[in-house]
This record gives C-alpha cells, structure tokens and sequence, in this order.
C-alpha cells in the first residue's frame, strides 16, 4: 500500500511538472540586462527577447538594471520568484565580478541556474598602427626591446578584456603595464591617438576602426581564426595553447523548474539557429547551441580558468 500511494503522488508529481511546462509562460517574461542600453549585451538580448515573443506567443521584455558592474540588476534576479518569468541576461563579467569584489548580494552558484550559452565573443588584439608590430611574434620581440615602455589598455577591472590581457602577458611573456579605463570608448580614443600601445576586446569593438585603417588588429584570442577576420591569426599560432572568449548567457534564479528551465534552453538554441546565427555571426560572434547542463560544465570551466587568473594577477576592484 504504501508503495502504491508513493508511486500515486510520484505520477501525479510528473503530471503536473508537465503542465507547467506546456503553459510557460503564461504572460508577461522580464529579462533583466544589468547594464545600460546599447552595445553588444544589449543588442544581442535584445534580439533574443524578441525572438523569444515571437516564438512562444507571450511578451519578453527587456528591462535594463544598470549599476555596481552589474551587480544590481543580477541581484535583483537573485532574489526574484523562481517562476520563470525573470530571468537574467549577462555577458561573462556576471560569473567573474564577485571574485574581483569583497563581496556581493548573491552567489552566482548557489543563487543562479544556468539556461542556456547564447553566444561567444572572440578577443581582437588591437595595436596602435604606427608601431612596428603585425603579429604576436613581433609584439613579444618589440616587448623585449622596449622594456617598462609598452602599455595595454583594459576597458574596466575585472572584465574578459582584462583577463584575456593578463593571461597573454603571463602566456607570452609579453612585459606590457595594464591601464585601467573606464570604459571601452576612452581606450579606444587613446588606443589610436598613440597614448596606448594595445587593447584587447570583442571583436566587435575593433572590428570597424581595423578595416578603416585607424588601428590594426593582429590576433584574435579564439581557438580558430575568426570568420569576420579570416586573414588575422590566432594568438595560438604563437602561443600554444592560448583561447579566451567573452560570452553571453541566459539564467533564472535557482529552483526554477527544471521543466521550464528546459523549455527555456530549447526556445533559445530554436532562436539561435533561427535568427541569431544568421545576423551576428558577421560581427565576430560564435554560437554553439547545448543543453542546460553544457551550459553548466562549460561556466563552472569558464569560472575555474577565470580565478586562476585574478589571482595570479592580483586583480582586485578597490
């Protein structure tokens, strides 16, 4: 009797985990981006919000929460209704931040389950054009000879760009000072005024001021040469091992639904492959749809590689 009664509610369990997930959503999504409108995080969102109304018949919306390098708008994720109907976008900065940070409102592990890898973001290293240098081999050999003169750039503390540099000075040998700036668009101005020796960011960011000749890219930091920059190597070629990526994902606060949190994934990998592929693999963005659980495996590998890194370097937010 009693395994009859426990094999009764298991079923009726199952029964209504799967109604849940053939009624989600029901009505409105909201999709928190913890940074200001514009640039890749939000034009890419974006993108997918809409694709996703259009999709499952309910509105998505966007609501951007900027604030304490995202920490605000993740925060408020954090502590919303497990329900599915708010959800995070972040780029990989959310996963890295709070190891920069003395402490933060959440724990991305314990307060986030992860839905879905949206896209990667090869890194352009990005060199001043008046300076003798074309490839990573020639920047290890001007390194050398200009000991204590070389400078690179990184948009803020803490970011992809910032580790992506750390790990090629410590990869390459390369002995290059790190200025901190507040944001992407200063550097970049420095970056071409001669201020600045080198920059490494998106793709997508120096991907303009490179075909127009204002700077000159020589690597990208993916494990394969980028479809947007066939004629530019990867630093791998030089350096053996070498691949950093920033990248962009989906997550809901922790307890979601495991049901939901499927549908979630399967309405995401349907965007990528029905729109999203098509219309920013052009700007340097790579998309590997996978299951909630690749997703997974391959933040907590993100995350591992990331603090090895901040932790060589001494990278701290003061």
């Amino acid at each position: 009797m009693l395994f009859t009664r426990i094999l009764a509610a298991a079923v009726i369990g199952f029964a209504s985990l799967g109604a849940a997930a053939q009624t989600y959503p029901a009505r409105l999504v909201r999709v928190i981006i913890p940074f200001p409108p514009g640039g890749t995080l939000d034009t890419l969102g974006r993108a997918l919000v809409q694709r996703l109304s259009e999709q499952t018949g309910q509105p998505f919306m966007v609501e951007n929460k900027p604030g304490g390098n995202g920490i605000i708008g993740a925060g408020q994720v954090a502590k919303a209704p497990a329900d599915g109907y708010t959800l995070l976008f972040n780029a990989s900065t959310f996963v890295t931040a709070p190891m920069t940070m003395k402490s933060t409102p959440y724990s991305v592990t314990r307060d986030f389950v992860p839905i879905a890898l949206v896209a990667k973001a090869p890194l352009s290293v990005a060199i001043n054009k008046n300076l003798p240098i074309t490839d990573i081999k020639s920047l290890q050999a001007y390194a050398k000879s200009n000991p204590g003169n070389l400078t690179f750039a990184v948009g803020s503390i803490g970011s992809a760009g910032h580790l992506a540099t750390e790990l090629l000075k410590r990869s390459a040998g390369v002995d290059y000072m790190v200025v901190a700036y507040k944001g992407t668009a200063p550097a970049f101005q420095d970056l071409m005024g001669g201020q600045i020796a080198g920059f490494i960011d998106p793709i997508l960011g120096s991907l303009q001021y490179h075909r127009s000749g204002m700077l000159r890219v020589v690597a990208v930091t993916s494990d394969k040469r980028a479809p947007s920059l066939p004629d530019v190597p990867t630093v791998a070629e030089s350096v053996p091992g070498y691949e950093f990526y920033s990248w962009y994902g989906l997550w809901a606060p922790a307890k979601t639904p495991a049901d939901i949190v499927q549908r979630l994934n399967a309405e995401t990998n349907k965007a990528i492959e029905a729109e999203l592929r098509e219309k920013f693999s052009s700007q340097g963005l790579v998309f590997q749809p996978g299951a909630a659980e690749d997703f997974a495996r391959f933040q907590e590998a993100d995350m591992a590689k990331s603090q090895k890194i901040i932790t060589e370097g001494q990278i701290r937010v003061e």
